[in-house]
């Protein structure tokens, strides 16, 4: 500790020497750092379990069936599917040896746009097995 002699030889110095305080203050701030718990910013979701035993493959190995109703809503063996499932449906079923076939039935009231992204979703996959069903509502259209 330094101690310095004023004026005077014997007097000690009158300002204090912090250096020590400041090594203290800086043991305790990084004891203090490490000693904290690490935040974990996790939030608790209950998921739904998947039950194998109830579940039916969305992929018939002898026929599939899509339909598209007035609404232009599409469906996959009954379910309805937006163009993504219905894209892994047919990869499904393209995989499948060999290949079931593949029917599609619109209804004569559904719009021609949401048919024809329908077919444009089928022919961008590998189905090779594809068959129009109800085309004789519209022979008399002709």
């Amino acid at each position: 500790m330094a101690m310095s002699g004023g004026s005077e030889d014997g007097e000690p110095m009158m300002e204090m020497n912090t250096t020590p305080l400041i090594d203290v203050m800086l043991v305790l701030l990084i004891m203090f750092i490490i000693t904290l718990p690490i935040p974990t910013h996790a939030v608790k979701v209950d998921l739904p379990v998947n039950d194998p035993r109830n579940q039916t493959p969305p992929v018939d190995p002898q026929k599939n069936k899509i339909i598209i109703d007035a609404a232009g809503t599409v469906s996959w063996n009954g379910t309805p599917v937006d163009e993504v499932t219905l894209r892994q449906y047919l990869d499904t079923a393209a995989a499948i040896n060999p290949e079931p076939e593949l029917h599609f039935q619109p209804d004569p009231q559904a719009k021609y746009d949401k048919v024809d992204q329908t077919l444009a979703v089928i022919k961008r996959s590998a189905v090779t097995k594809l068959g129009f069903i109800g085309n004789e509502q519209y022979r008399n259209d002709f």
